[in-house]
């Protein structure tokens, strides 16, 4: 893998590689001490050094980050990549699959199908690090860090638009700021109710993009990444996500959450990035007018 390379900007002038590191770059603690004890993993101008040096504007720093490897039993699963540079990969989940191994499905969840995709491709191992979960059966674009550098900074860049169907007409825009917690006495149902375990903020933004009868298209950004967060706050407002059972959706047109990570914007060594992922077979063929008729299929990466 190339090496993290940053320039010293003049104001800096005399400051410490440490804290230039940790301050600008934005390389934490842990990663800072894993560098130290690989060998030439810090370098300045091209010769190695230790962080207490001295920086000049215009110097060169470079990370040579420590190599890793996620141990998972590879399966042929499907892995559709849809973007990969040096520092990611981006690809578009399918609809009943985990991100990671969990009882009943140890073998064909995303952390599987990436290390099969591993084998068949050849590639360096690495670490499997998504940079965000989806629900089992929520689909698209889920993004993978190749290196923890990647992982720690990246997230603070990211926006993520989701497309959800839910029951009911809904119509303009709104925002939805009612605290998420665990549903008393389950360990898995989320609540926005006041006998709510434990809840915590949660704030989600919302804009109907088309409607019929019965159902509403809509675009969904979130500031705050609760456990079903969307489901959970759809359901408050009466109107829960097409095929979400869980939170009171009929699977009478399609036979899980109509829940989709349409795109990923962000930005990585200095370029900006929108990943789009292709809108799912089941959400088309249940809601066709939905897609067919208003150009919703353009995709761009």
């Amino acid at each position: 893998m190339e090496p993290l390379c940053f320039e010293i900007p003049s104001r800096w002038e005399g400051a410490l590689l440490k804290d230039f590191l940790r301050r600008e770059a934005g390389v934490s603690a842990r990663l800072l001490a894993r560098l130290k004890r690989v060998e030439n993993g810090i370098c300045l101008n091209g010769q190695p050094v230790y962080v207490i040096e001295r920086l000049h504007a215009g110097d060169r720093v470079e990370l040579f980050l420590p190599s890793g490897e996620t141990i998972a039993p590879a399966e042929a699963l499907p892995f559709c990549v849809l973007y990969e540079d040096e520092r990611v990969v981006a690809v578009n989940k399918p609809a009943g699959m985990p991100v990671h191994p969990s009882p009943g499905h140890d073998r064909d969840s995303l952390l599987n199908a990436f290390s099969g995709w591993l084998q068949r491709e050849n590639r360096s191992p690495f670490v499997f690090r998504p940079l965000y979960r989806l629900d089992r059966d929520t689909t698209g674009v889920i993004v993978l860090a190749k290196d923890g550098y990647t992982a720690a900074r990246l997230p603070q860049t990211m926006q993520k638009e989701y497309w959800a169907i839910c029951q009911g007409v809904l119509h303009g825009e709104d925002v939805i700021q009612l605290p998420i917690g665990l549903e008393p006495g389950s360990r898995i149902r989320r609540s926005t109710k006041p006998d709510a375990v434990n809840p915590i903020p949660a704030v989600t933004h919302w804009k109907a993009l088309a409607c019929n009868d019965t159902h509403t298209l809509l675009s969904v950004r979130l500031e705050t990444g609760r456990t079903h967060q969307i489901r959970v706050h759809f359901s408050s407002l009466g109107h829960p996500l097409a095929g979400d059972d869980l939170y009171g959706g009929s699977r009478e047109i399609i036979p899980r959450q109509a829940l989709h990570c349409r795109q990923a914007a962000f930005e990585i060594a200095g370029r900006q990035l929108l990943i789009t992922a292709p809108i799912c077979e089941d959400m088309q063929a249940g809601f066709p007018g939905f897609f067919q008729e208003r150009n919703f299929m353009s995709e761009t990466v």
